[in-house]
């Protein structure tokens, strides 16, 4: 007998922004395997007799290792119970899904992934702006601000990242956003050009500031680290930053 997987994608952590079809599949679940920050008010969304099994990454922290989050998978499906895989933010968005995915390929167990709101588009509705703009920025970038090993991604395409007519959003950026915003100023970007920083976006403490990359990667070189999930947006923003 063989259970079923469904990739639910939390959003940011504000559970008023969960899909209709997340909320169903969580009150479906027999098992839910969530990470940190798919969890708190999220939870509540689960049957009070489903098992809640907590298989999170933090940076800087003790985590669970992929192969045990997809060894978990198959165990639980291999039962015959409809499990839910819960990812913050939109699932298919630098969350790992590709390699749970061939985890349950490989075991021959169906699945499903369940899209939801990404942290970028929080992040923008929350300053009042919008990704992109008619005239200045046609085109939005994803990228990653770390690599494997928590440093900035050689392979990036710096000349692309500086394109004033782009909006560029980066994912676990904010220990490597200096030397990011470094090498975007040496490709020509200006350093007053706008940049929003969110932090903890869908939550209580939740914080926005509004400045430039030169002015952001000041401020981000002189913090403190921290284990908070964090959004950095810059170039083309519309609106006022």
């Amino acid at each position: 007998m063989r259970g079923f997987v469904s990739f639910v994608s939390a959003g940011p952590g504000d559970p008023e922004l969960l899909t209709l079809k997340a909320a169903s599949r969580l009150r479906a679940a027999d098992v839910v395997l969530y990470d940190d920050l798919a969890s708190g008010a999220i939870l509540d969304h689960a049957r009070a007799d489903a098992q809640l099994v907590a298989v999170g990454k933090r940076a800087g922290r003790p985590s669970t290792r992929q192969q045990h989050v997809n060894r978990l998978l198959i165990e639980h499906a291999a039962t015959g119970a409809r499990v839910v895989r819960l990812k913050s933010g939109d699932a298919g968005i630098f969350g790992r899904l590709e390699e749970e995915i061939e985890a349950l390929r490989a075991a021959d167990i169906g699945y499903e992934i369940i899209p939801g709101v990404t942290t970028a588009c929080v992040a923008a509705a929350q300053a009042g702006i919008p990704l992109t703009r008619r005239t200045t920025s046609r085109r939005v970038q994803f990228v990653t601000g770390a690599d494997i090993s928590g440093r900035l991604p050689e392979t990036l395409d710096f000349a692309a990242l500086a394109d004033p007519e782009a909006t560029t959003v980066v994912y676990m950026g904010r220990r490597t956003f200096p030397q990011l915003a470094a090498r975007l100023i040496e490709q020509g970007m200006a350093p007053e050009t706008p940049a929003l920083f969110g932090e903890s976006l869908g939550h209580a403490d939740e914080r926005l500031v509004r400045t430039t990359i030169a002015e952001l990667a000041r401020q981000l070189g002189e913090g403190s680290e921290t284990a908070k999930a964090t959004v950095i947006l810059f170039g083309a923003l519309g609106g006022d930053t």
